[in-house]
């Protein structure tokens, strides 16, 4: 019984082991980066429920933001950042500050961590925000109730 209790304790230790080692390679260190473009709504643009950027969604992007979703940037070079932090606030669930800026089209710095093909961006400082420059409303309605 002991002997099979120690095998059973050295084999989870290697395990352990071999998971933290495992973990410790994939997670990247993080790079300092400028990214440029507008403040999207994560779960209607990935999941394209509704047209998600602009005008047209904005009162509901500052809903879904409020709710708790995740907010990204969708950059200027097409990809897709998931803002995890900003500027030092330390709620990141409905935090205050990206509801002021959510459909605007903004510039900022911070520290981007890539893991599994996902970008997580650490924003330090919004250093340009020019407000909202997507006028879609026009052509898409207001989103998701009409007009």
């Amino acid at each position: 019984m002991q002997r099979t209790l120690m095998r059973a304790m050295m084999a989870g230790l290697f395990g352990l082991a071999v998971f933290s080692q495992v973990a410790a390679s994939a997670a990247t260190a993080p790079k300092r980066v400028s990214v440029t473009g507008e403040i999207v709504d994560t779960w209607c643009y990935v999941t394209e429920i509704m047209y998600a950027v602009g005008t047209a969604h904005h009162q509901c992007a500052v809903w879904c933001a409020a709710g708790g979703i995740p907010v990204s940037i969708l950059g200027d070079d097409g990809k897709v950042y998931v803002v995890l932090k900003l500027e030092g606030d330390a709620t990141s669930v409905a935090n205050p500050a990206i509801l002021k800026i959510q459909t605007h089209k903004v510039t900022v710095n911070g520290d981007l961590f890539e893991r599994d093909g996902v970008r997580y961006l650490f924003v330090t400082q919004v250093a340009d925000d020019k407000g909202i420059v997507n006028l879609t409303h026009a052509e898409n309605g207001i989103q998701p109730f009409g007009e």
